[in-house]
């Protein structure tokens, strides 16, 4: 791989599919794994390079949209992923920032459907699925424990995003293990789980964290699991399987 953060290195517990080719893609922070039909490296470059200076072009015309930690609203004159990103912000009450990687990962996996129906993106532990293939989902709530439940699916379109007050560098203002959001929206999973990440102290916070996602269905939330403190909780269509 070109280039892999220790924050990633569950990447290398995950076995790639005989009928798949499986490549990185990397611009700037985006560090992406992608799984199609064949290796689309070059177009997926090109998509992702795009994506990310339209958002980097808006921010710099509207600073607040890249540091805010509350809603900022994008005008319809704005690229469609910033629109994206603003809108599902907005909906759950947080930053826009909050939801891009799940944003990333849904506008490169649909820009690559035409070439590949069956295709899969992996941002930073946010992953958007299209197509009609089988796959399970591992949940990585204790990396020294490596990934001990999953959820299987039977098709997409499917996001699950997640966020945590304990592994990786995005920013929680919650102390929690993990939180993963199901949704068909990635830039919405994405937002709703740093949304309810951020009300997740405690195992007595469990409780408000699923309630929340349930109020949330309506927006597109299809499922929560939460784990905080050796405790978990499950809302929704997030039927788990227990991994080998």
């Amino acid at each position: 791989m070109a280039h892999l953060s220790p924050f990633r290195d569950y990447r290398l517990r995950t076995a790639a599919r005989e009928d798949e080719a499986r490549f990185q893609v990397v611009v700037g922070q985006s560090d992406l794994l992608i799984a199609a039909r064949q290796d689309l490296s070059e177009t997926a470059w090109i998509i992702l390079s795009r994506l990310r200076g339209e958002i980097e072009a808006f921010g710099s015309l509207h600073p607040p949209f890249l540091e805010s930690l509350t809603p900022v609203a994008a005008p319809d004159t704005a690229p469609r992923i910033v629109r994206r990103m603003a809108r599902a912000a907005g909906a759950v009450g947080v930053g826009p920032m909050a939801s891009v990687a799940g944003a990333v990962a849904q506008g490169v996996a649909e820009e690559l459907a035409d070439a590949s129906p069956d295709v899969l993106v992996e941002n930073g532990g946010d992953l958007f699925i299209l197509g009609n293939k089988p796959r399970l989902v591992g949940l990585l709530a204790e990396p020294e424990s490596g990934m001990l439940l999953g959820v299987e699916l039977d098709s997409g379109p499917v996001a699950f995003c997640s966020s945590s007050g304990r592994i990786g560098h995005s920013l929680s203002l919650g102390q929690g293990d993990l939180v993963t959001v199901r949704s068909e929206d990635a830039a919405l999973a994405d937002a709703a789980a740093t949304a309810l990440a951020n009300r997740l102290n405690s195992p007595d916070d469990l409780r408000r964290v699923t309630d929340q996602a349930a109020r949330w269905r309506s927006l597109g939330v299809r499922g929560v699991f939460a784990q905080c403190g050796g405790s978990m909780a499950v809302w929704g269509d997030m039927e788990l399987t227990a991994l080998g």
